[in-house]
């Protein structure tokens, strides 16, 4: 069961910073999660709508300059990346998955995902974008045909993943509280892989493993590590190489 660093390792660092992805590279995470908006024509890692949780500042990131962006700082310890300075600084040493939290144009996307595999910071296969909003991934997809695509839900679809098979998706990611035994079984016929967040207790990953699920995003990585390394009939090698 693969692990995704949810927001980088933010458990342990402030999330969606450079300090959470080197703590969740430290952690042979498979993967790391971040979550990207768009703001004043530059795509910047951030999750929240507002500033007030995690920069104590009042107001919207969209309504924001770029300057202005870059004056704050998460938790007050760490800047803010933009994207391509958080590919930067991963390069290759894990997958990422982009989450679309704002309609970001398809062409701006790109240019930053092309940049880093042009200078082969990353194989095509380590990314993957994902959003809850399936109409800008069918976009993306009309745009790069061959790209991964995640496709986000918070429920269990009366025809389970077809959603996501309409969109050539690479994977379904599925709230913890709505998987079903169904769901994952659907997902496997149509050849998709089930990510499920956000997934930070014991008991729940050791469930998710029975299911068959392919991958948990969690913000305490090396935990996730220690509790699959001890399940019965789990090699006990490391699980992840690069």
């Amino acid at each position: 069961m693969k692990i995704w660093a949810h927001r980088g390792a933010s458990f342990e660092a402030p999330e969606n910073t450079l300090a959470a992805f080197s703590r969740a590279i430290d952690s042979h995470a498979f993967g790391i999660e971040l979550d990207v908006y768009a703001v004043d024509d530059e795509r910047f890692v951030f999750h929240d709508r507002y500033l007030e949780r995690l920069t104590a500042s009042p107001g919207r990131l969209l309504d924001l300059t770029q300057v202005q962006v870059r004056a704050l700082k998460v938790f007050g310890q760490q800047p803010i990346p933009t994207l391509r300075e958080a590919l930067e600084h991963i390069a290759g040493h894990c997958h990422v998955n982009i989450e679309l939290k704002g309609d970001i144009p398809s062409q701006s996307l790109l240019l930053d995902i092309d940049y880093v595999l042009q200078r082969k910071l990353f194989k095509p296969d380590q990314i993957l974008v994902s959003s809850f909003n399936h109409h800008w991934l069918q976009r993306l997809k009309h745009r790069r045909p061959n790209i991964n695509v995640g496709a986000l839900t918070t429920c269990c679809p009366l025809d389970y993943c077809d959603f996501a098979s309409r969109l050539n998706a690479y994977s379904v990611h599925v709230d913890v509280d709505f998987v079903t035994q169904e769901l994952v079984d659907d997902a496997h016929r149509r050849a998709l892989e089930v990510y499920v967040f956000t997934v930070d207790e014991g008991h729940d990953i050791e469930e998710l493993h029975d299911m068959g699920v392919d991958g948990i995003f969690t913000n305490h990585p090396s935990f996730a590590q220690k509790i699959i390394e001890g399940l019965p009939g789990i090699n006990r090698s490391p699980l992840w190489h690069y």
